[in-house]
């Protein structure tokens, strides 16, 4: 008896050590490839905050009508990101990656000939509407390969890309800028869209031939390997209990919509930073695009390194509250640093960087935590159409947040009181958290 005591915790070992190999395998395969779309998709979407450094005195247009640019784009992404992820459970990934990539690739070159304010809005309202699915596509995927505790660093992993983007895109947006300004006839800006979309096409392609849908379709799994990973997607829904899977019940769902309030208040902030940190860097002073990219790059660079290590620690600790709540104040916290900063005659430009790339690594951190909750109330249909109704709907804090600031700059010639309005709504998401989901032993409830 005793013996078969003491060979049970080297099997479970043996166990453990084989699912880790077949999964560091799993991620390889992955997270890599779907990084690579995120950092595409997030320049198609995010360039229009360095093209305006030279595009708003090209054609002549106002803050405000770069704000409501910026931000339309969230609308459709609002109205199609729950089709859109119907549609996956129905034809697969690897098509709708497909059909996403390819199409936003193509909207995103469009904008060269942007002329006037009404086109400027339809092709980025058309951006936001061909993008729309490929976030909570991803997250709904990786839900289809990775049980919950290895969910958080995968997550982060993958959610990090976008602020490798930002590492390379301040640095790529600035040198396209600086260097492709009249050649054949066209302006900087218009070379960014057309050079920045190449790609997205290309991949989108791709990633047909490369993705695979599910763990028992992966030819580059043995059968032994799909087993280990099977077994552990079978236990973790054993061991989740029962959760919903009506997807019919998910618009009276108080805990959807408590998510969706926590996670709008959280891109509110996102996106006030992903769209005005070009603005930011330019109104402490510093002048050329390159050296506004370079800048930005930098604190993206901090911003992935907090995405990974945060969503590292929460798997490994087990706990979502606190790793979410904690790194949202960082941000809120850092946010009025800056907008105090920002509000003086005279700007530290050090200091005022530090202050904005604290804000930014908080806010970024907390995010792939934040996809651990959804999931452990919320399973087949349900999830799929819950995770695209909970992004789609936050993301509305994308339109909202960065015209709001387009109208502040219109009227005071500054950002300050938008960052303290923006920073305020950050801590509520920590706060909602806090309050709204208390700890029942391994698990998180509302």
């Amino acid at each position: 008896m005793s013996l078969i005591k003491q060979e049970m915790p080297v099997f479970a070992s043996e166990a453990e050590s084989a699912e880790a190999s077949v999964y560091r395998k799993v991620s390889w395969r992955l997270l890599p490839f779907l990084g690579v779309l995120w950092v595409l998709a997030w320049l198609d979407r995010v360039n229009i905050g360095f093209a305006k450094l030279q595009m708003l005195d090209s054609l002549h247009f106002s803050e405000a009508v770069y704000g409501l640019g910026a931000g339309i784009f969230f609308i459709g992404y609002f109205l199609f990101e729950v089709p859109s992820n119907m549609l996956l459970q129905k034809i697969g990934a690897k098509k709708t990656i497909m059909r996403i990539t390819i199409c936003w690739g193509i909207i995103c070159m469009l904008q060269t000939h942007v002329t006037t304010p009404t086109q400027f809005y339809v092709l980025r309202f058309l951006l936001g509407a061909f993008e729309a699915g490929f976030y909570p596509g991803v997250i709904l995927y990786l839900t289809y390969w990775y049980p919950s505790q290895r969910r958080a660093r995968a997550f982060g992993t993958f959610m990090s890309a976008s602020a490798i983007a930002g590492v390379l895109g301040g640095p790529l947006a600035g040198w396209i800028m600086t260097s492709m300004g009249g050649v054949h006839g066209m302006h900087g800006w218009q070379w960014l869209f057309v050079i920045e979309g190449i790609p997205s096409v290309l991949a989108g392609v791709f990633a047909y031939f490369y993705m695979t849908d599910k763990p028992e379709q992966a030819r580059w799994l043995s059968d032994d390997e799909k087993r280990v990973v099977l077994d552990a997607l079978q236990r973790d829904n054993v061991a989740m209990g029962e959760r919903g899977h009506d997807w019919r019940s998910l618009f009276r769902n108080r805990k959807v919509w408590l998510l969706i309030a926590i996670f709008f208040c959280l891109l509110c902030a996102n996106s006030t930073l992903t769209f005005w940190i070009p603005t930011v860097i330019k109104d402490m002073g510093v002048s050329t695009p390159m050296a506004v990219g370079w800048i930005a790059a930098v604190a993206y660079l901090c911003g992935a390194a907090g995405m990974i290590i945060n969503g590292a620690h929460s798997d490994r600790n087990n706990e979502v509250r606190w790793h979410f709540s904690g790194a949202a104040i960082v941000g809120g916290v850092s946010m009025v640093a800056l907008a105090v900063l920002m509000g003086l005659d005279k700007i530290s430009p050090v200091i005022a960087l530090l202050a904005m790339t604290a804000s930014l690594v908080g806010t970024m951190s907390a995010i792939p935590v934040f996809w651990q909750l959804p999931n452990r109330y919320l399973a087949g249909s349900a999830a799929a159409i819950g995770v695209a109704l909970i992004n789609s709907v936050s993301n509305l804090a994308g339109f909202g947040a960065p015209y709001v600031m387009g109208l502040i700059k219109n009227a005071t010639g500054k950002v300050t009181t938008g960052l303290y309005l923006v920073a305020v709504i950050e801590v509520l998401a920590a706060v909602l958290v806090i309050v709204g989901i208390r700890k029942l032993g391994n698990k998180q409830e509302v």
